[in-house]
């Protein structure tokens, strides 16, 4: 599984970008991935939603397909037929 590591930082006018932490991850190639946080540095819930379902995907997480969970709902209501 992929390390991951979430930081905060500033993105400057130039586009450099001036992280607050150094990052805990081995040399090597990474994927940056950014998102605007309100000035109070707050998230509402959809934002929040949003955020750890991008970390969770990015560290391999993997989510059910709608097939899947039809295939799951089927499987219930035939258990409830049985007598």
């Amino acid at each position: 599984m992929a390390a991951m590591q979430v930081l905060r930082g500033i993105l400057k006018s130039d586009g450099s970008l001036e992280l607050v932490d150094a990052p805990n991850l081995p040399s090597g190639p990474v994927e940056v991935v950014l998102r605007s946080l309100t000035s109070s540095g707050r998230e509402n819930w959809w934002e929040y939603l949003q955020r750890v379902r991008m970390e969770a995907e990015a560290s391999g997480s993997r989510f059910r397909s709608r097939d899947e969970i039809e295939a799951e709902r089927e499987s219930f209501r035939d258990e409830g037929d049985r007598p």
